[in-house]
């Protein structure tokens, strides 16, 4: 019984040593040291006016269809960034002028890149649309746009992964799509 009492106590001092030196190394630091809210965060102005905030948008490109150079995706099957001007081709409908370069049967005559089969079927149903562009597809912009040039405020160090060099350019999607997936 004493050896219990004994070895309770001597953990008790422990325990209570311990949190004792843990609590006399957390104490806070002073700071003498004052931060305004233009110093805060990337944009260097109040936080409180966003009236004369203005977005970083870069230069676009003034590069007409087949004269700019088209940039790597982002990551495996991204949308690819527009690699040309777009003056004069808004808005975009549902007859949109896009197509006219690529759509698959134009794309080889124009040299655009041809939209993915993924564009032609319908998600929902699975079913081929026989070379026509799905009903939901139409507003391009709705997930590509136009490549700038432009000083980010902060370095992107993300690198995307392709299983093969054509991914770089090419979608996959269809192929993909239900890769893990189980059906009963």
């Amino acid at each position: 019984m004493e050896r219990n009492r004994r070895t309770w106590l001597l953990l008790l001092t422990a325990g209570t040593l311990s949190l004792g030196i843990l609590f006399s190394c957390a104490q806070p630091q002073t700071r003498t040291e004052t931060f305004s809210e233009e110093d805060l965060g990337l944009r260097h102005e109040t936080l409180y006016d966003e009236s004369t905030t203005v977005p970083a948008h870069g230069e676009t490109t003034k590069k007409e269809p087949g004269e700019s150079v088209r940039f790597e995706r982002s990551f495996e099957n991204s949308p690819p960034l527009i690699a040309h001007d777009i003056t004069g081709m808004l808005p975009i409908e549902e007859d949109n002028i896009c197509m006219g370069c690529h759509m698959p049967e134009e794309a080889v005559f124009s040299g655009a890149t041809p939209v993915p089969t993924s564009h032609l079927v319908n998600l929902d149903t699975g079913a081929y649309l026989r070379g026509k562009l799905d009903g939901s597809r139409f507003n391009c912009m709705q997930c590509h746009v136009i490549q700038n040039i432009l000083t980010p405020a902060v370095e992107n160090i993300f690198k995307g992964e392709f299983r093969d060099e054509q991914g770089r350019y090419r979608s996959n999607l269809l192929n993909i799509l239900n890769e893990g997936v189980e059906t009963e």
